[in-house]
């Protein structure tokens, strides 16, 4: 059984199981690129005793995972919201599971340009997004932009390798816990959908650095973020979908060659009594 981290990076038969593991793994359709392993992947050629070991402890992981969540449903805690109190979403804790939440992508690992980057964790347990961004041009006469890195966490998964989305709905804005270099960076709230038409809808919202040697406390609330597909921003602008969030990352394209550093904390979310602005942006009525 292959771990959550490594859930998106594996790749898949037309049956939608893997080579290496004995359960089924969902996978999208439609990639209109090649996978890159962020993860070094787990060797194909197990035999079929490895394969049913390795399945037997991903049973009984799946299995503790279940229990769990029964026990989490039947206890009937509810949940309070504090103006002051914070939700902790992804946090690097200094260990390999908290870096393995996420997966990074630049335009040279699809041979679009020679930007270089690394998700690395600090001597402090923070993780630490850093590498050189350009904006040189392949010479390949297809390529006509190309300066980018990214990080995004891993879709979050329940017992059994079940989909989940996060529900914000009770929060009004994200809070971060990071100490950049100055740059710009681009905050990227996903909403992927099952189809490839909804894959790549998400809202953005820019970050800035101050750089120096103190911490930024950010917060940024939801109704800040505007609505783009594959990175651009959309005319037919809506607010941001709460209850409907998949997946978080972090882009750098500013644009400027040189390296880049951003530190990171933790990422959360929180309710602010005195945010009440639904959307900051202007909508259209396109149906005429």
């Amino acid at each position: 059984m292959i771990s959550v981290s490594r859930l998106c990076l594996k790749r898949s038969n037309k049956r939608g199981f893997h080579k290496s593991c004995i359960s089924y793994m969902y996978e999208r359709k439609g990639i209109h690129y090649p996978y890159k392993y962020d993860i070094p992947p787990e060797p194909e050629n197990l035999s079929i005793f490895e394969k049913m070991r390795n399945g037997y402890r991903g049973m009984k992981e799946e299995v503790s995972l279940f229990r769990k969540e029964i026990r989490d449903k039947y206890r009937m805690r509810s949940i309070i919201i504090s103006p002051s109190a914070e939700n902790i979403v992804w946090k690097f804790d200094g260990t390999l599971k908290s870096r393995n939440e996420w997966v990074l992508t630049c335009d040279s690992d699809y041979d679009n340009g020679y930007s270089t980057a690394k998700l690395e964790l600090s001597s402090r347990g923070t993780g630490i997004f850093h590498g050189v961004l350009s904006t040189e041009l392949p010479k390949d006469g297809r390529t006509m932009i190309a300066g980018f890195c990214n990080v995004t966490t891993v879709r979050k998964l329940k017992s059994f390798k079940r989909k989940i989305k996060l529900d914000w709905a009770k929060y009004n804005s994200l809070v971060l816990k990071v100490r950049g270099d100055g740059r710009c960076y681009m905050l990227n709230i996903l909403q992927k959908g099952p189809i490839d038409l909804f894959w790549y809808k998400a809202h953005h919202y820019v970050l800035y650095t101050r750089g120096g040697p103190y911490w930024q406390y950010v917060k940024i609330p939801f109704s800040k973020f505007a609505m783009g597909g594959r990175g651009v921003l959309q005319d037919v602008q809506s607010s941001l979908a709460r209850s409907d969030v998949t997946n978080f990352g972090i882009t750098i394209c500013d644009k400027k060659n040189g390296p880049f550093s951003l530190e990171i904390d933790y990422i959360g979310v929180c309710y602010d009594m005195c945010h009440f602005e639904q959307f900051a942006y202007e909508t259209y009525d396109m149906s005429k």
